[in-house]
């Protein structure tokens, strides 16, 4: 602490640092004892007197310690050092800003898809989705639109929002926009893996899941056949021995009994070549949480691009 200030006109008296800052003045005390900042000047009746830098960096600091940093750690801290920190907080808000701008997005285009659905116009609903394709790639489509789409769908039908011919409709112009998609997607190399087999089992005639299921492989590079909705067990095998996959993937919905669900995989298990993965996604805690040797089941098709990067990892 200094006795002589050189520009009083420019020093702040407490009061007005506290006014300015939000910082209290006892606070402003403590500091100084405590941390050897701010270090005020004195007027001739002795009282603070602070110098426009300190101010600066109490500005700063009073940001930091409002964003959760505790004293110790920022008020010793040269104005440069301040800086960074404060330059990274920024950072970091506006991603949380832009993470919540995103969803509002999402959140509204699923509205507005939603809407557009009841208007009944199966043409203006392809658009949309080769538009949104087209905009965001295919993968993002699925990730984003397509897979909350149709949750929201399920939703608004078993509320009484929607008809079942609209969710029948939803997902006919959501297939056929998707086999446009994947019949213009770039083929993968013949020597790409993992190989993939999908389908559903005899009895499972929902077809869309594994159709964005094999939107999602195809965009992590890996080499699929989709054998369509109900395939007999041993036309599986069968497939995929002759594809020489190395993944079978099948998938069941809502609409499916667990049970049999378990049973179908326990005897697909068993009828599959050891070196064979078999992977099966499905909505039902129950299955997911059976423990079927050999089987690995999925509740979301947001795991796939995951669980591709660890088959590869483990070869």
């Amino acid at each position: 602490m200094t006795s002589v200030p050189k520009n009083p006109q420019l020093m702040l008296n407490i009061t007005a640092v506290e006014r300015d800052t939000r910082i209290g003045k006892d606070a402003l005390r403590v500091w100084e004892r405590r941390y050897g900042f701010p270090q005020p000047e004195r007027d001739t009746n002795g009282e603070r007197l602070y110098p426009p830098d300190q101010v600066e960096r109490l500005r700063i600091i009073k940001r930091l310690l409002d964003a959760g940093h505790r004293p110790g750690r920022v008020v010793a801290l040269q104005l440069a050092q301040l800086h960074e920190l404060s330059d990274a907080l920024k950072e970091a808000t506006n991603a949380t800003i832009a993470a919540g701008d995103t969803a509002s997005l999402q959140k509204l285009e699923i509205t507005q898809l939603l809407d557009l659905l009841k208007t009944h116009d199966p043409t203006q609903l392809r658009r949309r989705f080769s538009q949104q394709i087209m905009r965001i790639g295919l993968a993002r489509f699925v990730l984003d639109i397509a897979i909350p789409l149709m949750r929201d769908v399920g939703k608004a039908w078993a509320s009484g929002d929607l008809h079942i011919f609209e969710e029948h409709l939803c997902s006919e112009v959501l297939e056929t926009s998707l086999r446009a998609a994947l019949a213009t997607a770039p083929e993968p190399s013949a020597n790409s893996r993992p190989r993939i087999l999908l389908s559903t089992v005899p009895g499972e005639s929902h077809s869309l899941s594994i159709l964005m299921a094999e939107a999602l492989f195809l965009v992590e590079g890996c080499s699929c056949m989709n054998l369509g909705s109900q395939t007999p067990l041993h036309d599986l095998i069968s497939a995929a021995n002759a594809h020489r996959s190395d993944i079978v993937a099948i998938s069941f919905s809502a609409a499916s009994n667990p049970g049999q669900s378990a049973d179908a995989l326990h005897e697909l298990r068993a009828m599959l070549p050891a070196s064979i993965e078999l992977w099966a996604g499905s909505p039902h805690s129950v299955l997911q949480r059976r423990d079927i040797p050999g089987v690995s089941v999925m509740a979301h098709l947001e795991d796939l691009p995951g669980q591709v990067q660890r088959w590869r990892q483990q070869r």
